[in-house]
């Protein structure tokens, strides 16, 4: 069975490796002994952990829409005309960038340093901000 640490579970699940830490203080991911008696979590666990999470969302997020792919992540820029803004994000290790219309922009308040959530269907980004 292969074992992820907790820093490579961090990256797959795009959080720090202080909330995996805390997932598995709360009891929400079981961890083994890894390589160099480190704490690890088995592939299947965090698979099934994944699942779950995506069964059952922490409160403040969204839990019906069309697109399956989505990324939290924070804009780090946004460039405005008089018709469209581009909105530029980092979620993890992924920059991604969505064409909007500026009124979308503005009603979305999205500015540097704002939390979004970027859903990719097809060949179109969809911009949400998420409850909470």
């Amino acid at each position: 069975m292969p074992k992820v640490r907790i820093s490579e579970a961090a990256d797959l699940l795009g959080v720090s490796d202080d909330t995996v830490r805390r997932w598995v203080d709360q009891g929400r991911l079981p961890v083994v002994q890894g390589d160099n008696n480190r704490k690890a979590i088995e592939g299947h666990e965090l698979a099934a952990f994944l699942i779950r999470q995506a069964e059952a969302p922490d409160p403040g997020v969204t839990v019906a829409r069309s697109a399956r792919n989505q990324m939290k992540g924070i804009v780090t820029r946004v460039v405005k005309d008089g018709v469209m803004a581009q909105v530029e994000m980092q979620a993890g290790a992924f920059r991604i960038v969505s064409l909007m219309s500026r009124e979308a922009a503005d009603e979305l308040g999205l500015e540097v340093g704002s939390i979004a959530v970027a859903s990719i269907k097809s060949t179109h980004v969809v911009v949400e901000i998420p409850e909470g």
